[in-house]
């Protein structure tokens, strides 16, 4: 059930970026929203478990769609001196699902059955398509390149086996032949997509924009912090829930001290990229980071919440410091007519974030 959301967002956010230069961003969102609302719908009634996998996959279509465009169009809402705090509060929100997923779901799964944790995505998609129409200007290329069925083909199929064989190698084991194979036709697949849009005129996949040091640089920090939240996050509910024996409201709960540290980053980052510059900002929340993981690696049975509260929050600081100057860089390196294929490279590392 979670894999179904996972390998489908993957596999369809450098398209889904692309549909909305062609297309227009605003266009792109509402139609991302609404799969993701009816997909909520499906799983709240679902019957049996092939049905909540359906529902899931369905969401993962629309969540590839919202991730990239709600980043795209903000190039063309806002300007340089705005743009950070813009990309520090869609950080923030984004990131808000982290704790407020368990948090909502746990209560929801204490007092209601167990759909009601998809119906909660209901209101907040149709509040977003509702912003979406009256507050958000259209923005669209109609000269940018066509979506290319071959290469969304490669790209999908490619970016799938890779991320499913990502998540069946630590339970199957990293020599199964199922993981090998799946390793083995992603490489293919995603080699076979790289050589075929370096012979297209207009590629779908630009590799001349990672050529470019600034937008690389921005896109290989957002990706290394994700990596290590995403590390840190998959390893504490567990330990806050079989360890200090807390339940998954509690658990939720636990997980606040990360955003206030986020928080703080958020409000704290654009003066310090002014002050010292973009990369600088980027290389001290990567060490801020680092050191929050390397206290994690240090937490015992015997640690207490106490200290996991403590690397929590220094984790949030150093997540914000990083990504949201990183993010920022990276969309500020792209042309406008390219801020939606560009957009899913700075954060297609961010996963699920949004809702439970």
């Amino acid at each position: 059930m979670a894999d179904a959301y996972v390998v489908v967002f993957a596999a369809l956010m450098l398209p889904a970026g692309l549909l909305g230069d062609r297309f227009g961003g605003r266009l792109m969102l509402i139609a991302g929203l609404g799969i993701f609302l009816a997909g909520s719908v499906v799983g709240a009634l679902a019957g049996d478990v092939n049905a909540v996998i359906v529902a899931r996959a369905v969401m993962g279509v629309g969540g590839a769609l919202v991730t990239p465009l709600a980043l795209s169009v903000l190039p063309s809402l806002f300007g340089p001196d705005e743009r950070t705090k813009a990309v520090g509060i869609i950080s923030a929100a984004s990131a808000l699902g982290l704790p407020l997923g368990p948090i909502i779901g746990g209560w929801l799964l204490n007092h209601f059955w167990w759909g009601s944790v998809f119906l909660v995505n209901v209101p907040m998609a149709a509040i977003g398509i509702t912003a979406c129409v009256f507050l958000l200007p259209e923005t669209r290329d109609p000269a940018s390149p066509k979506v290319d069925t071959v290469s969304t083909a490669l790209t999908a199929g490619g970016l799938g086996a890779l991320i499913y064989a990502i998540i069946e190698a630590p339970t199957r084991g990293w020599g199964d032949p199922l993981v090998l194979g799946m390793f083995g036709a992603a490489v293919v697949l995603l080699a076979g997509l790289v050589l075929r849009e370096r012979r297209t005129e207009r590629p779908m996949l630009d590799m001349t924009l990672l050529a470019q040091r600034g937008f690389l640089f921005n896109t290989v920090a957002a990706t290394l912090v994700m990596f290590v939240l995403s590390g840190l996050l998959f390893v504490l509910p567990p330990y806050l829930q079989a360890v200090l024996g807390h339940d998954a409201l509690g658990t939720g709960l636990r997980l606040l001290p990360m955003m206030g540290g986020l928080l703080v980053a958020s409000r704290t980052a654009q003066p310090v990229v002014a002050r010292f510059g973009a990369r600088a900002a980027v290389s001290a929340g990567l060490v801020v980071l680092a050191f929050a993981g390397l206290l994690g690696s240090r937490t015992t049975v015997d640690s207490g919440y106490g200290f996991t509260a403590l690397w929590l929050s220094i984790a949030g600081l150093g997540f914000g410091c990083s990504l949201i100057p990183a993010m920022n860089g990276a969309l500020g390196a792209l042309p406008r007519d390219r801020a939606g294929w560009g957009s899913p490279h700075a954060v297609e590392a961010v996963g699920e974030a949004p809702g439970c």
